[in-house]
């Protein structure tokens, strides 16, 4: 059976060349490294939920920005479209891990082709030119 297709979110946060990235807790990719994110509950708006998992994921308080671009995420049990959106960091931007985040740092942006990506990140960020 095709699993069916989830709407997610992901929050893109650059600051002082470095970018704002969770290493992921739970499937799919435990051990992976992403931009905070995840599912759109029902009724949410999807700047909603990008300020929701933000929060949840790294403690930090966002304001959504313009949409990036959509991705999308197909394996054998998850197919996720997930709508990645600029957003802006008010107050404190120490992040400290939370919900199904293992940890939350930020991560120079010319180290990224060094660490454990989610699949497609990284080419992804390059694309929208977010990494050059």
């Amino acid at each position: 059976m095709k699993p069916s297709i989830t709407v997610a979110v992901g929050a893109v946060a650059v600051n002082a060349d470095a970018i704002l990235l969770i290493e992921r807790a739970t499937d799919p990719s435990a051990g992976l490294w992403s931009v905070p994110g995840g599912h759109v509950e029902p009724g949410e708006t999807l700047a909603e939920a990008v300020v929701r998992e933000v929060a949840e994921e790294t403690g930090l308080t966002v304001i959504a920005g313009p949409l990036i671009a959509l991705a999308e995420r197909i394996s054998p049990t998850h197919h996720l479209l997930i709508a990645n959106h600029h957003v802006e960091i008010i107050g404190s931007s120490q992040p400290r891990a939370g919900d199904d985040a293992a940890a939350a740092a930020w991560v120079p942006l010319d180290r990224l082709s060094q660490i454990e990506l989610v699949p497609g990140l990284l080419e992804h960020l390059q694309t929208n030119g977010i990494v050059g």
